[in-house]
């Protein structure tokens, strides 16, 4: 994979597919900004493993859904390393319940902390991009956001939103020579998935039609491809990684 940049965020990377995206994006020489909200052990054991196999990567901790603390993220990298060329909004929270019983803050936390993080994210990236006149951002929304899911109105409705958003960013943003797209992963393998009862997991894989959980590294895989050169021209687009279970 050929990356014309030097340098990513990833928020969200302490864990899960995020981290798994860090190290991937660090596989393929780039240096890997590791932003975390909580888990600052997590997040060094991932520039740990980073490093361990010759890699670069750097932790910056904030809650992105602070704009302030985005804000000054985002400049704290463009000052040490001279610019921002990469970067993949992944962090995400969920609190499902049924709308009927679902409160408006239940509804607005996670618009909050899923697509104005993101928004943030996008716009100043946009600010630090233009300057160079290159870069890539990758959004990270799910299956739920195009498809819908009982008990998860609140998430679906801010991974929908990111796909649009994502649309309108990449139109603004094209003629600064930076792209924007979306990947949306199905059912994958992390340790989320992994406290599911096996019968759960064979109701899910049985509306798969690759009949299996996707494993992390092949959403990292597809995020890189998004924001590498292989990719230049394309922009507001939306990856479906899901095995086919929503053609």
């Amino acid at each position: 994979m050929k990356f014309s940049g030097k340098n990513v965020l990833v928020t969200g990377s302490s864990r899960g597919i995020g981290a798994e995206v860090a190290k991937v994006l660090a596989g393929y020489g780039l240096k890997v900004w590791i932003n975390y909200r909580s888990g600052a052990a997590a997040a060094d054991a991932v520039k740990a493993a980073i490093e361990a196999e010759g890699g670069t990567a750097a932790v910056i901790g904030f809650d992105v859904a602070d704009e302030a603390a985005f804000v000054d993220a985002i400049k704290t990298i463009v000052d040490a390393d001279g610019e921002l060329s990469y970067l993949v909004n992944n962090a995400g929270i969920t609190n499902d319940k049924l709308a009927l019983r679902m409160k408006v803050e239940e509804f607005t936390g996670v618009l909050d902390a899923n697509l104005t993080s993101a928004f943030i994210g996008c716009r100043e990236a946009m600010k630090a991009m233009r300057k160079q006149k290159f870069g890539a951002v990758v959004n990270m929304a799910s299956i739920v956001g195009e498809s819908g899911n009982a008990g998860q109105t609140n998430y679906a409705a801010s991974k929908g939103g990111m796909i649009a958003m994502t649309k309108s960013f990449a139109i603004e943003a094209a003629t600064s020579g930076i792209r924007y797209n979306t990947v949306t992963p199905g059912f994958i393998a992390t340790d989320m998935t992994d406290e599911l009862k096996d019968e759960v997991k064979a109701t899910f894989t049985s509306k798969i039609p690759m009949a299996r959980f996707g494993e992390a590294k092949e959403v990292a895989e597809a995020t890189a491809f998004l924001l590498s050169d292989h990719a230049s021209y394309i922009t507001g687009e939306t990856l479906k990684v899901n095995g086919g279970m929503l053609m």
